[in-house]
């Protein structure tokens, strides 16, 4: 037996080699791990959630639970096993996904390049909507860790479904896949020079995008979160929105750990003493995450500085399934009509 729900506790049972439990709770990499000390490890969660774990063998490495077949949809881990405590609810768009046969479908292209301002091979992914006209322009928001967006969060399917209902109004959306997303997103204006120079004149010369700040956004989860409000934070002629998902709103210029609890949110400062109020922000997190805290600062501080802003939270972690249920919102919230 892998685990047993008992209401909100659920008990997890140690396969052979198993020396401790991670996941969500235990901020995986990022604390020490649960000993396993007895027969079972009981926990308590909230209700109606998803949860995410894995066991750490006497290597110190995590591995999947060989009992548990329900695989999470983490596309850089392929240890990751998830329970559900109770029924955790999937937003209506992602429920018909599966269903959409009659739903008109955006168009793909992809673009590889090599860079210059990081170096190596830069590839993106572009979503153009369904009866795309290059006689209009279009709202274009440019999606970091875009590979694990496209394929992993479905973001183009989403916008398929909510552009055919009339909920939203079409965009082009620009998924850029990052060579190293710690280096790159940490608070680096490298990156707004990166899509200055190498991203923008590509898109804008192939497609029918819009080219001034309200056209514009910024969209991405965890680092990618970050980096999404920082850059258009400081660059109000070029950007007025952000989607952030789980922002990683605990690093600091200078420090490399940014996901200790004890970390100073110095992003929270920079936009107190600087504030965005060009923008409209779309913020979301788990609440199994070592990330709730700060993000609930964040939507605080957005709230204090009067910015336009929504901050929804749900039952689960710093992982896929959360991010995805929650792209639904952000899509009606930026670009609903």
């Amino acid at each position: 037996m892998a685990f047993e729900v008992l209401g909100q506790k659920v008990r997890f049972f140690p396969p052979a080699g198993a020396v401790g439990l991670t996941g969500d709770f235990t901020d995986w990499h990022r604390s020490e791990s649960i000993p396993v000390s007895t027969g079972h490890v009981e926990l308590e969660f909230p209700r109606n959630s998803w949860v995410e774990y894995a066991w750490i063998g006497e290597d110190g490495k995590p591995f999947a639970d060989p009992d548990n077949p329900q695989k999470s949809l983490n596309p850089w881990w392929n240890y990751p096993r998830a329970i559900q405590i109770g029924s955790y609810e999937l937003h209506r768009v992602l429920k018909q996904m599966n269903s959409k046969k009659d739903v008109p479908a955006g168009t793909v292209h992809r673009h590889v390049w090599e860079g210059s301002v990081f170096s190596g091979t830069r590839r993106a992914y572009v979503y153009t909507p369904a009866n795309y006209d290059a006689s209009q322009k279009y709202p274009v928001f440019y999606v970091q860790d875009g590979v694990a967006f496209f394929r992993t969060g479905r973001l183009g399917e989403i916008a398929d479904i909510l552009i055919a209902e009339n909920r939203m109004q079409p965009a082009v959306f620009v998924f850029l896949e990052p060579n190293d997303r710690t280096i790159e997103y940490y608070l680096n204006d490298d990156y707004f020079t990166f899509l200055q120079t190498e991203v923008f004149p590509m898109v804008e010369s192939s497609y029918a995008v819009r080219t001034d700040p309200e056209g514009r956004g910024m969209w991405g989860a965890s680092l990618g979160g970050l980096i999404s409000l920082y850059t258009a934070s400081k660059h109000p002629e070029v950007f007025r929105h952000v989607v952030a998902h789980s922002g990683a709103f605990l690093a600091e210029p200078g420090r490399a750990d940014y996901d200790a609890y004890e970390a100073h949110p110095w992003i929270l400062d920079h936009l107190k003493q600087n504030p965005p109020r060009h923008l409209r922000v779309s913020l979301d997190t788990g609440t199994i995450e070592w990330l709730c805290t700060v993000n609930r600062k964040m939507a605080a501080l957005m709230h204090e500085l009067q910015i336009p802003h929504q901050y929804r939270e749900y039952q689960s972690g710093h992982n896929w399934v959360t991010w995805r249920n929650a792209i639904p919102e952000a899509m009606l919230y930026i670009l609903g009509v």
